[in-house]
């Protein structure tokens, strides 16, 4: 099989396509920020928000989150754009008829996807969680700027494996909790129980202080019981865990990610499946761009009555009905009728049977 090269052609494609997509993103970032801007200036300056805070910790981190939220959009908007303005003014046809097949004028555009699918790949999974943890703190402080409260009650969790706690009640002002317990099992068989009417967590040593206490221990059949009034225990769980944000995996890394679902499931948490929505989200989404890319070209590649107009209105369409599949598939997936991973690439399997269909309608 003959090697094919990056020729003229090759790269004025790729000029154009890279060039196009960084534009529009650059243009959808500048009127972004500037509503963004313009609806929580209030806030900024009701909660003394320092200038170079709300441009360094806010904007900048801001960014580009914000770019790689829309990236198969944008892709798509700017195949279509250059694409069809080829087409209008018949570089395409004169590309065919001089001897390079359809599927040879792929290669520049698949080259550049994956370029934007590598980069965006990167940073949505190391770079921008990194930057999203310094963009949440600071709307903490000067956005949001009050204290959250946990009012869930009956908060039952695994700490360890064959340690269960429960809450009935937990403060996150003040950390400080009520009605606590702590049961201990091996076997599938109760050892030991604690239970006290509060527990607080104690800053200075970095433990948790349980007051009013009992503990029950079982013992070659005999129950031994043990009182006081405080005792200092070190366990695997953290106040911060109860003032986590609905969007705090957004702040983690691929890596992080997975440690924090692993760690859901020992606690037997309930928002696991959205979880693993989030963590396979985070390769199907990327991966969209060649689809989105194939699409794009098959559709805006033809010269048709409406010209550019047209095409970028089909564009749309499609775009966006791909990313209303993705929210459909993604709460079929949370509720649990369906495994998170199928959930997540059901939308590209589906869109990659209307790529390859419009391919073959595409001009040769």
């Amino acid at each position: 099989m003959r090697k094919i090269s990056v020729k003229k052609l090759d790269i004025y494609i790729i000029k154009k396509f890279l060039g196009t997509y960084f534009g529009a993103i650059l243009l959808i970032i500048l009127i972004a920020v500037i509503f963004d801007f313009s609806e929580k200036i209030d806030d900024f300056l009701e909660n003394n928000a320092p200038f170079n805070k709300i441009i360094v910790d806010y904007y900048l981190n801001f960014i580009p989150y914000f770019a790689v939220l829309f990236a198969p959009l944008f892709t798509f908007i700017a195949v279509i754009f250059f694409t069809s303005r080829m087409a209008y003014n018949t570089e395409v046809i004169a590309i065919l008829s001089s001897g390079v097949s359809f599927k040879r004028l792929l290669w520049p555009y698949f080259l550049s996807a994956t370029v934007i699918m590598v980069f965006n790949f990167s940073l949505g999974n190391y770079i921008i969680p990194k930057a999203n943890g310094k963009r949440f703190a600071f709307e903490e402080n000067y956005y949001h700027n009050r204290p959250k409260s946990f009012n869930d009650r009956n908060v039952h969790k695994q700490i360890e494996p064959g340690i269960f706690v429960y809450f009935d009640r937990f403060n996150t002002i003040n950390n400080y909790g009520l009605r606590f317990s702590i049961e201990k099992f091996e076997d599938g068989e109760l050892v030991s129980k604690l239970l006290s009417k509060e527990i607080h967590w104690d800053s200075v040593k970095n433990k948790w202080e349980i007051r009013n206490y009992h503990i029950r221990d079982y013992i070659n059949g005999k129950q031994i019981i043990t009182s006081g009034s405080i005792i200092d225990t070190a366990l695997n769980i953290d106040p911060s865990e109860f003032r986590m944000r609905d969007n705090v995996v957004e702040a983690m890394t691929l890596d992080e990610l997975k440690e924090f679902i692993d760690n859901q499931k020992m606690q037997g948490s309930s928002n696991v499946s959205a979880l693993q929505v989030e963590r396979h989200r985070r390769f199907s989404f990327p991966f969209s761009t060649f689809i989105l890319t194939l699409i794009g070209v098959s559709v805006s590649s033809r010269k048709v009555r409406g010209g550019i107009g047209m095409h970028i209105g089909i564009g749309l369409l499609v775009s966006f009905s791909y990313i209303l599949f993705m929210q459909f598939s993604a709460q079929y997936a949370i509720s649990g009728a369906l495994p998170a991973i199928i959930a997540m690439w059901i939308p590209n399997f589906l869109f990659a049977f209307i790529a390859y269909f419009l391919y073959r309608l595409a001009p040769k």
